[in-house]
């Protein structure tokens, strides 16, 4: 008898000719994750597995649950197609999902993919049934209404499951190619990032630094929005803009209602100037339609107008609820409220200009001589790998 992961994958098993590709990209994801414990995985017939030492199921329970292209994993035991050795599995699963779940309705399913077996589905659910109800009192069944569930197929071997464990379902990472996150320090610009990497983009993630009018916790914060990300992920970069500089001469060469929107536009092109150098093919913001004076759609217009690169905005038509609630269930909320402000909101006027008029503010970009001090930025840009652990980071 030997425990294994059994792993599920929905959506890229409908990718036809491209499937195996995107198979080799989550097989590959996993493996990054894993990276230092003893593992194998391999595939059958549709199904994902993964051997290892049962003394990292934990570990690797929760890398399963955070891996984006993953709909479910259970723990699995696999034996030969001896009916002993399923009874006996089914008895162990059965007492490992009692410690967990005292609910008296079960139900057993079973596939049976090799017909050959001496027993057909029906009389093998049956048979595994009564043997649960023999061996712990009090139990039901209850097919429609369960507490719990242990599954059993017969395929090359005979695999006996327990409980579905739910994952973040989505493309594996990195089947969509590389993107940049605008990362502000905020609530939404994660939760931008969350959704990007759902539909398979590899994130990094970019943050403009204005020392000393932001504190050193301000990029400590941003830091550990980066980390909170990373677990999503099989890898990711952090690049720290310094933007003081910059800041400074737009306060000094624009009206103060104009600052927000030309500092936004200088974001974009930093940005873009550094995907285009590092390889990334886009850009991600967490900009939501009509949620602050930079957001509305001429504000968009024209801010978006220096990237250089398409840039997702996947929460563009969602309310700042909508943001929270996924913020909080992927863990950067509370990250996210803490009060260290970014440049953004320390040099953001009371009363910003609202709906930009396009021509007249690309006309007040050229003319401030900003392109040099940009390039400069760039060039000072420090980047950093993020690791699982790493001190001081």
């Amino acid at each position: 008898m030997e425990q294994l992961f059994l792993i599920r994958y929905g959506e890229l098993a409908l990718k036809g000719e491209n499937r195996d590709l995107f198979k080799k990209r989550l097989k590959n994801n996993i493996k990054i994750k894993l990276k230092g414990l003893r593992t194998e995985i391999y595939d059958k017939l549709s199904r994902l597995y993964i051997r290892c030492d049962w003394a990292d199921k934990d570990r690797i329970a929760e890398v399963l649950s955070n891996t984006f292209g993953i709909v479910g994993y259970s723990e699995t035991y696999k034996t030969a197609k001896n009916m002993d050795q399923i009874e006996q599995a089914v008895i162990r699963l059965c007492d490992k999902v009692r410690e967990t779940n005292p609910g008296s309705r079960f139900r057993i399913t079973v596939k049976r993919i090799d017909k050959n077996f001496e027993l057909n589905s029906y009389q093998l659910a049956s048979r595994l049934g009564n043997l649960i109800l023999d061996h712990c009192s009090g139990l039901e069944v209850n097919l429609n209404n369960y507490d719990w569930e242990i599954s059993c197929e017969i395929r090359e071997a005979a695999y006996i499951y327990g409980p579905k464990m739910a994952s973040q379902k989505g493309l594996p990472v990195g089947v969509q190619g590389r993107g940049l996150l605008l990362l502000s320090g905020g609530i939404d610009s994660p939760v931008a990032g969350y959704l990007m990497a759902k539909r398979g983009l590899a994130v990094s993630v970019v943050y403009f630094n204005t020392p000393p009018f932001t504190s050193d916790k301000a990029l400590q914060k941003v830091k550990d929005l980066s980390r909170a990300l990373f677990k999503f992920l099989p890898s990711m970069r952090l690049f720290v803009v310094p933007f003081t500089q910059t800041q400074l001469k737009i306060k000094e060469a624009v009206k103060r209602g104009e600052v927000t929107l030309v500092s936004r536009a200088c974001m974009m092109s930093i940005a873009s100037l550094l995907a285009v150098n590092n390889g990334f093919k886009c850009l991600v913001t967490g900009e939501s339609l009509g949620q602050v004076a930079s957001q509305t759609l001429e504000s968009i217009h024209f801010t978006g107008s220096f990237a250089g690169l398409p840039v997702f905005r996947p929460l563009i038509g969602l309310d700042k609820e909508e943001i929270i609630t996924v913020a909080k269930r992927i863990g950067t909320y509370d990250i996210s409220i803490l009060p260290y402000d970014d440049c953004c909101t320390v040099f953001a006027p009371v009363h910003p200009l609202i709906r930009p008029e396009f021509t007249s503010m690309r006309g007040i970009f050229d003319s401030i001589g900003i392109l040099p001090v940009l390039n400069e930025a760039v060039s000072k840009t420090e980047m950093v790998v993020i690791k699982k652990t790493e001190p001081g980071f």
